[in-house]
């Protein structure tokens, strides 16, 4: 049985999609946009300065080689990458991690309006420990989950939606995780 893969204290096995040695990708537990997902280094540190020049490549590459995939399999003319990196940044897990959401120029929720997308990410940072507690994943055992205000708007995905969406985003990429499998509808 491998390792538990936890986002700071709480268990995200079944939500990863794509896994390096060092970094692997999980789908959201409250989406802003669908196909919102995160990369996250293996080691749970809380700031980019933290990594070692290993773990920044390759989380950097993670990025990108999930980034295509996203963008691709989802429809997207582009994408909003983004890392709060830091409590006054807007960070409330403390553990690296980068949201990957795809976007439009048509039918985006933030058609017209695209620095929008950065108040609702925020909101949604803040909002994700509680969320976890509330969707039953709480923390791995032996770790105390974090607290903090959830965000009413949009209610927290079960593990089971989570995993069927992480299920079918492993379909998109090779055994090398480079996300260069045949794309399939």
């Amino acid at each position: 049985m491998s390792t538990p893969l936890l986002f700071s204290t709480i268990e995200v096995t079944r939500q990863v999609f794509y896994r390096t040695s060092l970094s692997y990708a999980i789908v959201n537990l409250k989406p802003i946009v669908p196909g919102h997902v995160l990369v996250v280094p293996c080691r749970p540190v809380p700031r980019l300065a933290d990594l070692t020049t290993p773990e920044l490549t390759s989380l950097i590459s993670s990025v990108q080689n999930v980034g295509r995939v996203i963008e691709r399999v989802y429809s997207g003319d582009a994408l909003t990458i983004a890392c709060q990196d830091g409590k006054a940044a807007g960070q409330s897990i403390p553990h690296v991690h980068f949201h990957i959401l795809p976007r439009r120029f048509q039918g985006d929720f933030f058609s017209g309006r695209n620095d929008d997308v950065y108040p609702a990410l925020e909101r949604a940072e803040g909002s994700l420990p509680r969320d976890f507690q509330s969707s039953g994943q709480g923390g791995s055992p032996g770790h105390e989950p974090l607290k903090v205000d959830a965000d009413e708007n949009r209610p927290p995905r079960t593990l089971e939606e989570m995993e069927k969406e992480a299920t079918w985003l492993r379909n998109f990429f090779g055994p090398d995780n480079s996300g260069s499998a045949e794309f399939k509808n």
